[in-house]
């Protein structure tokens, strides 16, 4: 099998974005750890661009991941799915972070002038529709995972009613203070599962208190802020402003990641409170770690979401697919734990 950009990351035990930084030239990478990357690169013989049969043919046979952040388990498990995809059909990648507007745009235009990969893949980000229209003039393949644009193929999460969902089964476990943890505002995920939230508590005439909803917008902490605030610090801080309500507390949290929920139920089990009896938790992604901790969580198919944009992005590369602009919407599920009560509720009965 051909070395792939995970073979080289694990070689030299470093990120798959450290070896995407040392190939692409960034400055940001410490003399030390790029000539220790390229000397796994060299001794694997690795071949990011494939570009002696890309000149011949104009094609390169490699994608471009353009994504907010290299880390976290969202996109780890989607690039897992990514990276997957592309072995089987002998594809490439190349990672681009990107967590400013004008860096998003400057790899737009480095991306469509240069033609150097033969598709992109977009994360979680919005495109103007100046960009979208030069992407289709251009006929640059590109597809959205975790966003959406009505001429462009996009594979999306339903990120309000899995929120709505997660609210509306602490209300149907008896909660009417409900609180919720969320990420930046400034990113798609956050602000649309603050919708859903918000609609889960008008549908069952719950007015919501503001004090009880906490995202990281207005916080000033690096550390905080990372990964537009899907952290576990956002999480352990989050909960604890909620608890420093006393006993105008929420006693049903919706958490808008399950990173996050790790934090705040840390902080729940140091002030001596317990997990449901005294604050329910419903979180969002579905994470394997969501599973030891007995979260109870909105489940997306992050590895079935990268496997598949892959796949019609490359029928759209090898022109196999002439069926106009794809779209595909996944439903969260709710799987149930022991976080939320409802198997608490459950053994009540049974006794």
């Amino acid at each position: 099998m051909r070395v792939t950009i995970y073979d080289v990351a694990k070689k030299a035990g470093v990120g798959i974005g450290t070896v995407s930084r040392v190939i692409n030239k960034s400055p940001q990478i410490s003399p030390k750890t790029r000539k220790k990357v390229l000397g796994i690169i060299k001794e694997l013989n690795y071949q990011p661009y494939v570009m002696a049969q890309g000149l011949a043919r104009k094609k390169t046979n490699t994608v471009a991941c353009i994504v907010p952040f290299f880390t976290g388990y969202f996109y780890f498990e989607l690039l897992n799915g990514v990276q997957q995809a592309l072995s089987k059909h002998n594809y490439d990648l190349i990672l681009y972070s990107v967590d400013l507007f004008d860096k998003k745009e400057d790899i737009f235009e480095r991306t469509l002038q240069e033609r150097r990969v033969d598709g992109v893949l977009l994360f979680s980000m919005t495109i103007s529709d100046d960009y979208a229209d030069k992407f289709v003039n251009k006929k640059m393949p590109i597809a959205l995972v975790d966003g959406y644009h009505k001429s462009l193929d996009s594979i999306t999460i339903e990120n309000k009613k899995g929120a709505y969902l997660a609210a509306e089964h602490l209300i149907k476990m008896g909660h009417s203070k409900l609180g919720l943890i969320n990420g930046n505002l400034g990113s798609i995920p956050a602000r649309i599962r603050l919708k859903g939230f918000n609609d889960a508590l008008a549908a069952n005439d719950i007015t919501p208190d503001e004090q009880h909803i906490f995202n990281v917008s207005s916080i000033d902490d690096p550390q905080i802020l990372s990964n537009d605030g899907f952290n576990k610090l956002a999480g352990y801080y989050g909960m604890s402003k909620l608890l420093d309500l006393g006993e105008n507390r929420p006693t049903g949290v919706f958490i808008s990641s399950d990173i996050q929920a790790a934090g705040a139920m840390k902080v729940v089990n140091e002030r001596g409170l317990k997990i449901p009896e005294d604050i329910a938790i419903v979180s969002f992604d579905g994470i394997e770690l969501s599973e030891y901790l007995g979260l109870s969580t909105m489940k997306q198919p992050m590895f079935e979401m990268g496997a598949l944009a892959v796949e019609h992005l490359i029928k759209k590369i090898e022109k196999r697919s002439n069926n106009g602009v794809f779209k595909k919407l996944f439903h969260p599920e709710l799987v149930i734990r022991d976080t939320c009560g409802a198997k608490l509720q459950m053994e009540k009965i049974l006794d």
